[in-house]
């Protein structure tokens, strides 16, 4: 048996112990850095499998490190548990039907993410004991990806410093082994403190926090033409000081995302945004608080891991769905709109026509920069990190729908977590027997870094993220 067949064997012999988990996470669906539950239960069936499971690392209350071996290499596994605020949804059903109205929902995956990342573990661990080999593996929990940045906060602690390299996984729609590149975000709010006064009456004694946030945000609007066409600002405006239209608003706050190719224009960027902020208040008679909440470095990609990842993925195929699998997802794709069901096809002319993913997408090393952003890129930054995206929705699904969140309690779902486990530890297992791809991914590391030593986008004095409120 090789070491393919051998890690496909574990998990599914695991497979109902890993499919309860995932739908227990599910259940919960907490969001970013109140995932107690969700952490709980995952810490509970890494002990269960003998790894030893430090809890609230960071300083962070729902973080965990769970580890199993002795010495190197050391393989991290990152696990990601958050659900979206907003995306209630009864599992498994093709319409909209809120559970909860207003609760929340894992819109993006991460029960499945989460669930995924530890079938790799236990199959690392398996492959370790079995044939009595040095190294450790390591299961990352990590929270608070969604909002709030939490591998950021975790590779500030030095977790990651003794790490060799690292294998994670995200669900999608397709089939493929990433290979890009990512936005740079800076999440920061800026609360603005005005003077309350009678809108009519006395006008001119007051001093209009409200006023200081459209004007900051006309300002931004107009710094869009001066900063690099690949940055990104967009905001929300989270508190409007009142809904009475005859005071003068003392108080308003307004939360941006500042994006960029790489952390230090995200920088360069966010500090021009702060100097508008300044300038509003300037124009308003008012004051502001630029209150940093948290930030994460771009995505590095490393070709060498990809190449091994893409190997073993092509070995391992993908899922296979029966006649249920595509009634369902034909159902799901029919409550999408044309775009969407063309966006996959676009990416793979050989999905035209299908419901869910049948093949693997072709491997294009260092394919461009996504427009989005991920924690993992703090990762990539101190060591080599590869990742995984694997088919748990119909074709065309958009991420941080009712749609994914249906589907991340069916066999479609269950079926992807589970392949994807067994891809990350067949990754991992190959390089950790071929200790000349490791020290070849350690050198692309340091070349994709290009001279720039890592510096956490987090300042120092923000210790932990901080839940924004009204």
């Amino acid at each position: 048996m090789n070491y393919r067949e051998a890690v496909s064997k574990v998990i599914e012999e695991k497979r109902e112990k890993l499919i309860a988990v995932s739908d227990e996470l599910w259940g919960y669906a907490e969001t970013g850095f109140v995932e107690f539950q969700s952490a709980e239960l995952l810490c509970r069936a890494l002990e269960e499998e003998g790894f030893e499971v430090e809890k609230g690392v960071a300083d962070i209350e729902t973080a965990f490190v769970g580890s199993y071996g002795s010495g190197g290499p050391v393989i991290a596994v990152l696990g990601e548990f958050d659900a979206l605020s907003g995306l209630s949804q009864a599992g498994g059903e093709t319409s909209y039907n809120p559970l909860q109205p207003g609760g929340s929902g894992h819109g993006c995956g991460h029960n499945l993410l989460g669930t995924g990342a530890l079938a790799a573990a236990i199959a690392i661990r398996d492959h370790l004991k079995e044939n009595n080999l040095e190294g450790t593996v390591r299961y990352y929990g990590c929270p608070g990806e969604e909002i709030g940045s939490g591998k950021t906060f975790m590779v500030r602690a030095g977790l990651f410093d003794d790490v060799d390299f690292a294998v994670c996984w995200h669900p999608w729609s397709r089939h493929a082994v990433w290979s890009m590149a990512s936005l740079a975000c800076y999440e920061v709010s800026f609360r603005f403190k005005g003077k309350s006064a009678h809108a009519a009456d006395s006008p001119h004694l007051g001093r209009s926090a409200l006023d200081a946030v459209e004007l900051m945000n006309v300002g931004v609007n107009y710094l869009r033409e001066h900063v690099i066409p690949e940055a990104r600002m967009h905001y929300a405006v989270t508190n409007t000081g009142g809904v009475s239209p005859n005071v003068v608003q003392d108080r308003a706050d307004v939360l941006y995302f500042v994006r960029a190719p790489r952390v230090a224009q995200a920088e360069e960027i966010y500090q021009r945004v702060c100097d508008v902020a300044r300038g509003a208040a300037l124009m308003t008679g008012t004051k502001v608080e630029i209150d940093f909440a948290s930030a994460a470095s771009d995505i590095l990609p490393n070709n060498t891991l990809e190449s091994v990842m893409y190997d073993n993925f092509t070995a391992l195929g993908v899922p296979e769905y029966d006649e249920q699998d595509y009634n369902f997802a034909k159902a799901i794709r029919a409550t999408l709109d044309e775009a969407d069901k063309r966006k996959d096809v676009l990416a793979n002319k050989e999905l035209a026509g299908k419901d869910l993913a049948d093949v693997i997408d072709p491997f294009i090393p260092s394919n461009g920069v996504m427009p989005g952003t991920s924690d993992v890129g703090d990762v990539s930054w101190v060591v080599p990190t590869v990742q995984a995206l694997v088919g748990c929705e119909p074709i065309g699904t958009p991420l941080h729908t009712w749609q994914i969140v249906s589907t991340g309690k069916t066999s479609v779902g269950h079926k992807g977590m589970l392949h994807a486990g067994k891809v990350m530890a067949a990754t991992a297992i190959e390089v950790l027997h071929n200790p000349e791809l490791l020290e070849k991914a350690k050198a692309e590391l340091i070349e994709q870094r290009n001279g720039e030593e890592y510096i956490c986008p987090i300042p120092p004095e923000i210790k932990k993220y901080k839940l924004q409120t009204v």
